[in-house]
């Protein structure tokens, strides 16, 4: 049905000739429906049985009449300036989010950034918990067994730091098998099998090997268990008897008489607890210059570099036999190997690697004794001090010899005195021994 008025030929809208206008022409009324009113939108339907998760449809204007909201701004029914899944949406539900970041759904990125920080702090804390554990789990293994203050008659104190290193041939917690693998023997009680001073300065470290065949004089004492003070004699002994005679204090105390230098800390390893360590960190590498062989300390090594497990390490820093220097050459293996073994000892991937610091430490703590105030951090700059003797940043050394008395080693006075007042004063150390 056309509500249109019909065409007219009677030259109607067309313009006129005449004169006057053309009168007002009746136009036919148009019926329009009348436009019903817009319904509120009806509430969400519940889902249909058999179909979860679908949310219900919205069909406005279908059911009456069709009114696209465009006097009201809305398409399709989309409010003005929202979207179908915005707050407050017709038919939609809204929208959870999955974490304190938003949506993670597809099209949404995951928040790295925040990831990083939270995985940065539980590992910083890991760490914090872990070097806490530890620090109190090896302290609580150290040995502190010698008190210094019972030394009497000490030297002034220096400018360095000063350690009396000393490896005994104690068997304490070795098997019978453990003793002949090792070559040890089966002697009662402890001697010194190894002495030397490491002097940590500003101006450069320095090792200084003392041949236990060392020239010496027992000092005045004070008894390390009875309490008893016992004058000097003048007695002249080999430097190892000290140790022999009343232990640490006696050592100390002679070692302070001789060289006029004030020993800070005392570290003491014995036989077993030398080579567990050397098998816990895996063997120490070691390059010899010449090769050798020694059938009391089980020695028998090619020249070239190698690396030495416990057994071999022990036998290669007991042989003295082997060389026409003996004890001399000794302390000069002694100190190369300890170099390379805190060379290795104090790296990160030993430190900081959980797996490898703490069998060293269950290794070596056990077996290692020490004076009254010596702390993990003290025991630490020991073996840095070591490595960096090892590394060129300072002087190896044995003291000084000027001769031999009754087969015993006697120390050049001069250069022992210049050693020890360059170390004092934490100068640079000119002084070279054998």
């Amino acid at each position: 049905m056309n509500d249109w008025p019909e065409r007219r030929d009677d030259g109607y809208g067309r313009g006129s000739a005449q004169a006057r206008p053309e009168g007002a022409q009746r136009m036919p009324h148009v019926q329009r429906q009348p436009q019903q009113p817009q319904r509120p939108p009806r509430p969400p339907q519940q889902p249909q049985p058999g179909r979860p998760g679908v949310p219900p449809q919205q069909h406005g204007g279908y059911d009456g009449g069709y009114d696209g909201g465009y006097d009201s701004g809305q398409v399709y029914g989309t409010p003005a300036g929202g979207s179908p899944g915005g707050p407050g949406g017709p038919g939609v539900p809204p929208q959870r989010p999955s974490g304190p970041s938003g949506p993670s759904g597809p099209g949404h990125a995951p928040d790295w950034g925040r990831r990083i920080k939270i995985g940065s702090i539980v590992l910083v804390s890991a760490l914090l918990v872990t070097t806490v554990g530890t620090y109190f789990w090896a302290d609580s293994k150290v040995r502190r067994e010698v008190d210094l203050s019972k030394v009497i008659e000490r030297p002034k104190e220096g400018d360095c730091t000063t350690y009396l290193i000393v490896g005994s041939d104690s068997r304490e917690g070795m098997s019978d098998e453990e003793k002949k693998k090792l070559h040890t023997g089966s002697a009662e009680g402890k001697r010194t099998d190894s002495m030397m001073i490491l002097a940590k300065c500003s101006s450069g470290n320095t090792m200084i090997s003392l041949p236990r065949d060392s020239d010496v004089e027992i000092p005045s004492f004070v008894g390390s268990e009875s309490g008893k003070k016992f004058p000097a004699q003048g007695r002249r002994v080999k430097l190892n008897a000290a140790y022999a005679e009343d232990g640490p204090e006696l050592l100390v105390r002679t070692v302070e008489h001789n060289t006029g230098l004030r020993i800070d800390h005392y570290a003491e390893i014995g036989f077993a607890g030398f080579a567990n360590i050397v098998d816990a960190l895996g063997g120490v590498e070691l390059d010899i210059e010449k090769g050798f062989k020694d059938e009391k300390s089980g020695a028998d090594f090619q020249a070239g570099k190698q690396t030495l497990n416990g057994e071999q390490s022990l036998a290669f820093v007991r042989t003295r036999y082997a060389f026409a220097e003996s004890d001399l050459q000794r302390t000069k293996n002694q100190q190369k190997f300890l170099s390379a073994l805190a060379s290795q000892a104090a790296t990160p991937s030993t430190i900081v690697n959980p797996f490898a610091l703490y069998p060293m430490l269950g290794a070596g703590l056990d077996t290692l004794i020490v004076d009254k105030d010596m702390g993990l951090w003290d025991m630490g700059q020991m073996f840095f001090a070591m490595k960096g003797v090892n590394g060129g940043e300072g002087v190896s050394m044995n003291m000084p010899i000027s001769g031999q008395r009754g087969g015993n080693l006697v120390w050049d006075k001069a250069k022992v005195q210049q050693l020890v007042k360059e170390i004092q004063n934490d100068e640079k150390v000119t002084v070279r021994g054998q």
